[in-house]
């Protein structure tokens, strides 16, 4: 029972791909009326799932609850890739503007795919390293970790009396403190982002003499802190830049599919007949 309960949305995904094909192998296949309701069933779903981003914008308003509805978004989500096969009839498109929706509809689907998997994982991995870093803090935290390490660069001059530390961290450190590195291996979740510039502070130790050495401890603990900061901006970065893909593709399909809907219907008219094209 338990898992029937936390399967429940994808068993109705299911059963609901069953009765569509039931439908489809009855009826659908072999009428050219058939990408008619089927046409307007999924403009309808479409719509639905745009409805979620407005409804994320009315935390005040009684639509129920936000976990429902992104449940809902998923397997409706899921469910619209189905349709949109069946619509098109297991073809690919014919004419330049079928394609463009086509790949529009595929942008918003793949996208939609991907934004589901990085909401289930990244906010974990989020708390495995580098703390609750707000994202709009990361540019000054990532600045004052620069400037921690150039204090210590420079400092071991004077305490030390030697150069060997402070020209290693302008040839090898600076660079990596002034901006952000590895974003797509902390995104894929790759060990050894930092792995070579470890190596060579390791491989560096033993020009270094005692005061150097415990300079140099500090620069370690400061790229462990940047590597940590690398991995909360590059994961928090991900989870905002699918939405800026989503969706805005989102909203230009659902124009493209009106605009389809309004040239099905204007062919149908003038040329007295049922085009047997898909689309949206």
């Amino acid at each position: 029972m338990r898992f029937l309960k936390k399967n429940l949305g994808w068993l109705f995904v299911i059963l609901a791909t069953c009765l569509l094909t039931w439908l489809y192998l009855g009826w659908g296949r072999a009428h050219h009326q058939w990408a008619f309701p089927s046409g307007w069933f999924l403009f309808g779903l479409m719509v639905f799932l745009t409805a979620y981003n407005a409804r994320k914008k009315l935390p005040g308003i009684r639509l129920g609850s936000s976990r429902l509805w992104l449940n809902l978004h998923i397997y409706l989500g899921f469910f619209c890739v189905v349709v949109f096969l069946f619509h098109l009839r297991f073809r690919w498109p014919s004419g330049w503007f079928e394609i463009v929706l086509a790949v529009l509809f595929a942008i918003v689907a793949l996208s939609g795919v991907v934004g589901w998997i990085l909401s289930r994982d990244y906010p974990k991995r989020l708390t495995t390293q580098g703390g609750d870093v707000l994202y709009e803090r990361i540019p000054v935290v990532r600045r004052n970790l620069a400037e921690q390490a150039e204090e210590v660069a420079v400092k071991s001059v004077t305490t030390a009396g030697a150069s060997t530390l402070a020209d290693f961290y302008a040839a090898y450190l600076n660079e990596y403190f002034a901006k952000h590195h590895h974003f797509l291996q902390h995104c894929l979740a790759r060990k050894g982002a930092v792995a070579g510039i470890r190596q060579r502070m390791r491989e560096q130790d033993r020009f270094l003499n005692d005061e150097e050495r415990e300079e140099m401890k500090k620069l370690v603990q400061l790229v462990d802190d940047k590597q940590a900061l690398d991995f909360q901006y590059s994961l928090q970065t991900a989870l905002r830049m699918w939405l800026f893909v989503h969706i805005p593709f989102t909203y230009s399909l659902l124009i493209w599919s009106a605009a389809h809907v309004l040239l099905v219907y204007g062919f149908s008219a003038g040329a007295g007949a049922v085009p047997t094209g898909g689309g949206g």
